[in-house]
């Protein structure tokens, strides 16, 4: 008796008959090839997983996207950006202007009244590690993870508001993650003590999921009883925003201003007061942190307006004779790169999620694992399908006005990717270490060789590790008292709380 009451009730032949019509009229009844053959549970299975998609969405999604998919070149069609809309921070002792931004970032900040949103989705994959991206370990001298990188900013800065503007100032962490990297990304937060910050205040949503299709716009099976799916790209944010309770989360806060960035920048400046203020000094409702180009040929995305709206062209849609257009200062015309490092007001968030289905739709096509004829486990070594895709930056059109703030990309940008080359530990952590000697540099400390003989600035290189806890420095403030007691450095340097 009490194995017939745990049993899944059996799924009435009506409701199949209802189904396989609705599935065929949409010309995806294929899905049930297999379904005579399943148990009990695995048809529930199956059937709850079709039930969840919007079939006709579906159908109008794979039309929307197969009818943009020839790559088309924008050229003729860009403008560079206003000079009314975009500003520069690049200078080093700050500008009156920078100095405003920050004080205007500091203050937002003390009020409560700022999060952060991380993207960390991602799989160390091209790093040869399973982990999620945050969690791995560079190799710093530290032992640090890009996680503690974060974190640790967060918590100096939390800790500089409240020196400038009192108060008891927290910065809500919100921290989108995929189905592969949910579980173990709370494990390690909660086996780290959430680095320091308060449990309550980091909050994890998982990044929603969208079923694969052939080239024809059919469902894909990765079993006979489950659909492949895939995540919907870092552009799906704004509707995980919404289905996680972020969006009601932040406004029972008091939230009015997020900065979105993504997990393996390991020079992010979470939050940057300079930037925030800046953006929110604007009176914008979406803004884009961009770094010059380092050469026309760069493959990064390029900030600018397409047909009057903003938008990010990505470096594939543009010629080479446009990316090489410059100004009569000899500046690349189209300059502003994209770093995935963006400004949202809580409310444009809310219109991002209300018009996320008329973001545009990129196709990747994938080898995606799926069954034969049989229904036995069948692994592709060509494409054969394709996932759509949203970017995060495509709500840009719906911007009235966007706000471009230049920093300079040594001071913060430096993203992991590779294994090995550029964007690789190696070079995220001489970029990084070069970084914090320019800081000790600017806070007068003078570095010396074993011998006591002076190493100037310019000549320091990758092999002069120098490491300063963003607990003691968000950004090179505060190192002068270090300074005045240890005048003169010697490398290794590792300054720490």
């Amino acid at each position: 008796t009490t194995r017939e009451f745990f049993r899944p009730n059996p799924i009435m032949s009506n409701e199949i008959e209802a189904l396989r019509a609705k599935l065929a009229k949409h010309g995806q009844d294929h899905v049930l090839n297999f379904f005579e053959k399943l148990s009990d549970s695995e048809k529930a299975h199956l059937v709850s997983e079709l039930r969840s998609i919007d079939l006709e969405q579906f159908e109008k999604d794979y039309h929307r996207a197969m009818a943009t998919s020839e790559e088309i070149k924008l050229d003729q069609f860009m403008t560079p950006l206003p000079e009314d809309n975009i500003a520069n921070a690049t200078a080093n002792p700050p500008t009156e202007d920078m100095a405003r931004w920050r004080s205007k970032g500091l203050e937002l900040i003390a009020q409560s009244k700022v999060a952060c949103i991380l993207l960390a989705g991602g799989q160390g994959t091209r790093l040869g590690s399973s982990d999620p991206k945050g969690m791995y370990n560079v190799g710093l001298a530290s032992g640090w993870t890009l996680f503690h990188v974060q974190a640790f900013r967060i918590v100096r800065l939390q800790q500089l508001a409240k020196e400038a503007h009192g108060g008891e100032p927290v910065i809500p962490w919100y921290i989108m993650t995929s189905d592969s990297t949910q579980e173990p990304t709370i494990a390690f937060f909660e086996s780290h003590n959430y680095f320091g910050l308060h449990k309550e205040n980091v909050k994890f949503f998982p990044q929603l999921s969208v079923p694969a299709m052939d080239f024809n716009g059919k469902l894909i099976l990765s079993t006979p009883s489950s659909i492949s799916r895939s995540p919907d790209g870092n552009g799906g944010l704004y509707s995980s925003l919404a289905s996680g309770g972020i969006l009601d989360d932040m406004a029972a806060r008091g939230i009015e201003h997020t900065h979105v960035y993504c997990v393996d920048n390991i020079l992010v400046r979470v939050c940057d007061p300079v930037f925030v203020g800046y953006c929110a000094e604007k009176g914008a409702p979406a803004g884009a942190l961009v770094v010059s180009k380092a050469a026309p040929d760069e493959k990064v995305g390029v900030v600018c307006k397409v047909k009057g709206t903003y938008q990010v062209v990505e470096y594939s849609e543009i010629n080479s004779t446009t990316a090489n257009l410059r100004n009569a200062n000899g500046q690349l015309t189209f300059n502003a790169g994209n770093i995935c490092n963006h400004y949202f007001t809580l409310d444009f968030l809310r219109t991002s999620n209300s018009r996320s289905n008329e973001l545009k739709l990129h196709i990747a096509k994938k080898k995606i694992p799926t069954i034969d004829a049989n229904g036995q486990p069948f692994a592709p070594t060509s494409e054969n399908g394709i996932k759509l895709e949203k970017f995060v930056f495509d709500v840009f059109e719906f911007a009235s006005v966007l706000a471009v703030l230049e920093m300079p990309r040594e001071a913060i940008f430096s993203p992991l990717k590779n294994k090995t080359g550029a964007n690789s530990p190696a070079s995220v952590q001489s970029d990084l270490h070069a970084l914090h000697r320019a800081y000790l540099a600017s806070a007068g400390a003078v570095f010396e060789d074993a011998n006591g003989t002076e190493i100037k600035l310019e000549d320091t290189n990758a092999a002069h590790v120098c490491e300063i806890s963003p607990l003691v420095s968000y950004a090179g403030e505060g190192l002068e008292s270090y300074v005045k007691a240890h005048p003169r450095l010697r490398f290794p340097i590792l300054i720490a709380p």
